[in-house]
């Protein structure tokens, strides 16, 4: 099977390559921002917990906000991208924001309040630049084949995550255990994505809408779009149950007492699961439906809920909970958006992305900041029994909804 290439300003199909040069382009740009994003992300919870010696709760306010902070502003540059039909230079500035607020994590040194801030400006560059991307890739896509595209994307995506971790651990070794280092080295892998964005994507501007068509009013007319609604219902219902990767390697952690410095690696291993089974089970949701593939990533979470909620010890049962955690991501997030893609119109295909994604982020907020003032009050094993029942609720639900009618690919 070809993935045709449509993005040529003659508009002509191109079916001598397997991926669009768009997917190839945006995945090199993601690989190079996940190694990025990853380093932050693999030393931040170790760095707020340890270093700052943070609560559970207070930890998971941060951690909800490094989500959901993306929340609002996703469908407004959605929006503004799909009505100027600017989608690469809304991701742009994304990026361009993210990557500054790295060096805004170094400014704020020890203050929360300065934490916070970085966090929330991180946030809101990847709030502003996911739906135009990803809309970049639905466009330049056939419908059918939209599970390998985003397969293949992500499988790059995580190529950048794999390597993050590592990245961070060799800084820290280098620079004796210094954070500021990663902080800085980290802002560096931002801008060079940047630059290959600007470089390498092609703005792809189709034909120009009617103005009726890229009214606000039609944007929010497709909370009352049919196809639609159930997906961003069960979506945000799945997003109430899920907890940041923060969480779950802490509670690795503690459950196997692995010492501070190997910290990074529990997201190696995650991200090295995720590298394998993105692209396979993208391709694999083309063929057997997306969003039974969908439900069975979320039905994986839930299997890392109850090993985390269990008595066990040693090495197997810690690569279990990580390879589960990889088939997790690999399998919901690139195949979210090919589940959403087919059912929008392409004039508000970045908008409709975008009220997909903030859906999940706002449920994550809440969900996050419920299991930090959980841990805190009932302790880390109450906290994630609590969780593996609100995920086990929340997948039927989604599967209801999901599969109320005929499900459409």
């Amino acid at each position: 099977m070809y993935l045709a290439t449509v993005d040529r300003p003659t508009g002509v199909v191109d079916r001598t390559r397997r991926v669009a040069p768009t997917v190839l382009a945006l995945g090199a740009v993601s690989l190079v921002t996940d190694v990025s994003s990853e380093m932050v992300t693999a030393v931040l919870p170790l760095y707020l917990v340890t270093v700052l010696h943070l609560s559970p709760a207070g930890y998971g306010l941060i951690d909800g906000l490094y989500t959901g902070a993306t929340a609002l502003l996703r469908p407004v540059g959605g929006y503004l991208a799909d009505r100027a039909r600017r989608r690469k230079l809304l991701a742009t500035l994304g990026y361009g924001l993210s990557a500054v607020a790295k060096l805004g994590l170094l400014a704020a040194g020890p203050s929360l309040a300065g934490l916070g801030a970085a966090t929330v400006a991180d946030r809101a560059g990847k709030g502003l630049r996911t739906a135009p991307r990803d809309a970049l890739i639905t466009l330049a896509t056939p419908a059918p084949d939209l599970g390998r595209a985003f397969g293949v994307h992500r499988t790059m995506d995580s190529a950048g995550a794999f390597a993050g971790p590592l990245v961070a651990l060799g800084v820290l070794a280098a620079s004796g255990q210094a954070f500021d280092a990663v902080f800085v080295a980290s802002a560096c892998f931002a801008a060079v994505g940047v630059v290959l964005l600007v470089l390498l994507v092609r703005e792809h501007r189709g034909p120009r809408p009617s103005p009726a068509a890229v009214h606000p009013r039609a944007a929010v007319a497709l909370l009352r779009r049919g196809p639609l609604r159930p997906v961003l219902l069960g979506a945000t219902l799945l997003g109430l149950s899920t907890i940041g990767d923060g969480f779950v390697y802490l509670l690795l952690q503690r459950r196997t007492g692995l010492a501070v410095g190997w910290f990074p690696l529990l997201a190696v291993g995650t991200s090295l699961a995720y590298l394998v089974l993105a692209a396979p089970l993208g391709a694999l949701a083309d063929r057997v439906g997306r969003r039974r593939i969908l439900l069975s990533g979320y039905a994986a979470l839930l299997a890392v809920y109850l090993l985390l909620a269990a008595p066990w010890t040693g090495l197997p049962g810690l690569i279990l909970v990580l390879v589960l955690y990889g088939a997790f991501y690999a399998a919901t997030d690139g195949v979210l958006m090919a589940v959403a893609g087919p059912l929008l119109p392409g004039e508000l295909r970045t908008t409709g992305l975008a009220l997909v994604q903030s859906g999940q982020a706002l449920a994550y907020l809440v969900s996050s900041v419920a299991f930090g003032v959980a841990w805190q009050y009932w302790g880390a094993t109450g906290a994630i029994r609590v969780t593996a029942a609100a995920a086990a609720v929340t997948l039927s639900a989604s599967a209801a909804l999901l599969f109320a009618r005929k499900p459409r690919r």
